[in-house]
């Protein structure tokens, strides 16, 4: 049974956990992690979800992405999913998320790197990904046209492309 730790509209933690599925309160929030991972050619690593997950089955999706875990910090959670997801090691607890988005539920941390992998060193989760591939924006946004690609907004896959090498929403 996965738990999470509980956090206020203000992401300070309530010092209360649940355990996934259980319902929160109004004022109860929870931490989201994503990695993308963009290779020298300014492709994104993406992945496809199993047939038999619960919320998009089958579609295309980013390079990973997953609930933090009771007393992970956002950085633990997003090494953690990436190992687990598709056998990466990457040590983030240097770096900052590039973005967090607020949901109705919680708070999702955006973390960019560039990182060059073979992708037959990749590890699989068989019980979460069924392939992963490299894409261009323009084809992120062609599956999402044709509703193979969890249906994010296009401004957000663009901004993903766009900031990828930097922190903050001024060019320079």
């Amino acid at each position: 049974m996965e738990k999470w730790d509980l956090y206020d509209k203000h992401r300070n933690k309530k010092g209360k956990q649940i355990t996934r599925g259980d319902d929160m309160t109004s004022d109860e929030f929870h931490l989201v992690i994503h990695v993308c991972i963009f290779n020298s050619n300014g492709e994104m690593l993406i992945q496809q979800r199993q047939s038999f997950k619960q919320g998009w089955p089958n579609l295309w999706d980013i390079t990973c992405g997953g609930s933090a875990v009771a007393g992970d910090t956002s950085q633990q959670a997003a090494s953690r999913e990436l190992f687990e997801e598709l056998g990466i090691r990457y040590n983030f607890e240097e770096i900052r998320p590039q973005f967090t988005i607020n949901f109705s539920r919680g708070f999702d941390d955006f973390y960019l790197i560039e990182y060059d992998i073979d992708l037959n060193e990749l590890t699989l989760q068989t019980d979460e990904v069924q392939a992963v591939r490299w894409a261009s924006k323009e084809e992120i946004l062609e599956l999402i046209e044709l509703k193979k690609f969890i249906p994010y907004y296009e401004s957000i896959i663009s901004f993903l492309f766009e900031s990828r090498r930097h922190y903050g929403s001024i060019r320079f």
